[in-house]
């Protein structure tokens, strides 16, 4: 089932945004075009042996975030609506951190423990954010039969483009 993660990259040591690595909490430098950075926030629990999220460039590829606490518990077990809801919080923090906010996401990608009709309706329902009206990013949602943690209903994955961060001079 680790493959339904894709987009992301194995947890590399010495490399990253964590503490004390460039793209840590304190401010997102500018990456290098082509050099890869790995952040993995110390406050966000997340499934082992993958990154929360990896920078090339202005591009960000967010892990498949789902419902745990920062103490690796399952939120909402058995309400899909309350575990969308804390994955997308999670899908936030994930992409602040790398410099990103809700609306640069370009590609979204749900994956949904045992989908029924009416599923995407309540997760649409947990986060607007990523679901507006006019220009919602490209997305699926794929019915899945487990993910790798037990009682986890969904996971998020998505691509953000991170925009300019500079304003044009008039």
């Amino acid at each position: 089932m680790l493959g339904i993660m894709a987009g992301c990259a194995p947890v590399a040591g010495g490399q990253g945004g964590g503490p004390g690595g460039p793209g840590g909490p304190g401010g997102f430098g500018a990456p290098e075009p082509s050099r890869p950075q790995y952040l993995n926030p110390g406050t966000l629990a997340a499934l082992e042996g993958f990154t929360s999220a990896v920078r090339i460039g202005s591009t960000v590829y967010a892990s498949g975030q789902v419902a745990l606490d920062d103490q690796g518990q399952v939120v909402g077990e058995g309400d899909l609506r309350a575990q969308a809801e804390r994955a997308f919080a999670n899908l936030t923090h994930v992409l602040q951190i790398a410099g990103a906010k809700p609306e640069d996401v370009t590609k979204l990608t749900l994956y949904v423990v045992n989908l029924k009709p009416g599923d995407f309706d309540a997760i649409r329902q947990a986060a607007p954010q990523f679901f507006p009206q006019r220009n919602p990013p490209a997305g699926m949602v794929v019915g899945i039969q487990a993910l790798p943690k037990d009682g986890l209903l969904l996971a998020v994955e998505a691509t953000a483009v991170v925009r300019a961060m500079f304003r044009p001079r008039r």
